[in-house]
Formats: structure tokens, C-alpha cells, sequence
């Protein structure tokens, strides 16, 4: 089997994990007063997406579209 010749479950997994590290990398850059309460919601859905992966994509969303209100939300620019 080749590399591009994956499973749509495997590419819907890669897109899980590269949101994922997309938010971990934004939480990382918020100030200090912020970065505690959402790094313990970003591990929780990091938790819950070994368990069910659709439902952490679905919370992920909702995560990140918070992250895009905090002041710095601007600076965090994708793909960086």
C-alpha cells in the first residue's frame, strides 16, 4: 500500500491531529492568566479524542472558535 493510498478514516485522523496541534500551538502563545484554563480544556479534548475522535472534532471546533476571541486570537495565524 502506498502512502497516498489511505483509508478516509486515517485522513479524517490527520486532520483531527493537525487541529489538534493548531490549538495546542495557539494555547501556548496566550498570556499566562489565560493559558491555564484553556490548556486544561484542550486536554480534555485531547482525552476524549482516543475515545471518540468525532466527538472531540466537534468540541475542537467550538474550542478554537473561543480561542479566536482572546485578545491575542489575532496573532495566531494558521499553519505556523
Amino acid at each position: 500500500m502506498a502512502a497516498d493510498d489511505r483509508l478516509d478514516d486515517d485522513i479524517k485522523d490527520d486532520e483531527l491531529a493537525w487541529r489538534l496541534r493548531e490549538a495546542h500551538r495557539r494555547v501556548r502563545m496566550l498570556p499566562t492568566e489565560e493559558k491555564e484554563r484553556f490548556a486544561r480544556k484542550y486536554l480534555a479534548i485531547c482525552d476524549l479524542a482516543k475515545r471518540d475522535p468525532e466527538r472531540a472534532a466537534s468540541r475542537l471546533e467550538t474550542f478554537l472558535e473561543g480561542l479566536g476571541d482572546t485578545p491575542r486570537g489575532q496573532e495566531n495565524t494558521s499553519g505556523d
